[in-house]
């Protein structure tokens, strides 16, 4: 998990130019009497007054916190890991047609990695080395995969806008941290949270908590949560009475006892109706 820094709690609050990075803490927490905002940017730390009886309503709709999934939301997971599995084949002189078996196997990253290691191992060990499937299933996604424009402009224009920013993973620390790190994502939010650092799985309640308040130090109250899968988060997302938005990529939603607030195509339509929603 990424922590905010421990003497300014890593806040964006709306900038007025693209140079200044600004931080909010409030004194005594989110209900200050004093109402006094303290702030930071490249120009050192200086202070906004806030009338006295601000809250902690009040208060997110100056910073508002959007979670944000990982794999197959902010980035294409699944076309990250086709690559891979075609260069791994190709590299050891295998079928191009098990290709698609290699992806069922895989199942968007669902299937456990051990038992995706053993059906390799068990198809390919006569012939691969087994260091070889380890790369493939513990770098091979990180190495490949990329962040769209339309995701980074996106997630730019949130942060101006004065959004907190977050990603909510689940997955193993090192593999979700390449992808967060070799797509620049780490530059365009203000933290993250992996369920393997903090032993909680989305829909667990847990770790959407841990973003907002380990993370960024900010209430959930008010946040939006934007992801692809229905189960991990959007029913984690109504089970804390958050809005939300599914990011579809072509699939009809098809659960009864739960619904998003929103539907989009991407994750970049997604922000921009968070986006446009809260104002």
């Amino acid at each position: 998990m990424k922590h905010a820094p421990t003497d300014l709690a890593e806040v964006k609050v709306r900038s007025l130019d693209s140079y200044d990075r600004i931080y909010g803490v409030i004194d005594g927490g989110l209900t200050t009497g004093r109402g006094e905002l303290r702030v930071a940017n490249h120009r050192g730390v200086g202070r906004e007054t806030l009338p006295s009886e601000t809250s902690a309503r009040d208060l997110l709709l100056v910073m508002p916190l959007l979670l944000l999934d990982l794999d197959n939301t902010l980035v294409d997971r699944d076309a990250a890991f086709r690559t891979a599995a075609a260069d791994f084949l190709a590299e050891h002189d295998l079928p191009d047609s098990d290709l698609t078996w290699v992806t069922t196997v895989d199942a968007s990253g669902y299937t456990a990695r051990h038992e995706v290691a053993a059906a390799l191992t068990e198809r390919y060990g006569d012939v691969v080395p087994t260091s070889a499937i380890r790369d493939l299933l513990d770098n091979g996604v990180a190495d490949h995969v990329v962040l769209t424009r339309s995701s980074r402009d996106a997630l730019s224009k949130a942060q101006a806008d004065g959004w907190t920013c977050v990603i909510v993973t689940n997955g193993r620390t090192v593999q979700q941290e390449a992808k967060i790190r070799n797509t620049g994502l780490d530059q365009l939010v203000q933290g993250w949270v992996i369920s393997e650092t903090v032993a909680h799985r989305k829909p667990e309640p847990e770790i959407l908590h841990a973003a907002a308040a380990e993370t960024v130090s900010l209430p959930l109250h008010g946040a939006w949560v934007i992801g692809d899968s229905p189960q991990a988060d959007i029913a984690g997302a109504a089970a804390l009475g958050l809005r939300s938005v599914w990011v579809t990529d072509g699939r009809p939603w098809s659960q009864d006892s739960y619904q998003p607030t929103h539907i989009a195509k991407d994750v970049a339509t997604a922000i921009g109706h968070a986006i446009r929603k809260h104002r």
